[in-house]
């Protein structure tokens, strides 16, 4: 098995504007895709992690962020 290590990544939400950090297991081959952002998409990098993490990766947005925005477009 792959050991993983837990990032602490920061983000800011590009719904919002608003500094998010969360702490997310990767491997450290996963970590340097993700930051070289040369590499694959982030759903193929991370395929078995959570939606929200892999949204998070992508956009820097959080699920309440997302809820708040889905409720005031409807």
């Amino acid at each position: 098995m792959i050991a993983t290590i837990p990032f602490n990544i920061t983000k800011t939400s590009t719904l919002t504007g608003v500094i998010h950090s969360r702490t997310i297991e990767l491997t450290q081959e996963q970590f340097d895709e993700i930051k070289s952002e040369n590499g694959r998409v982030i759903p193929l990098i991370i395929p078995y992690h959570s939606t929200d993490d892999r949204e998070f990766l992508i956009s820097g947005c959080t699920p309440e962020e997302w809820e708040q925005f889905i409720d005031e477009e409807c």
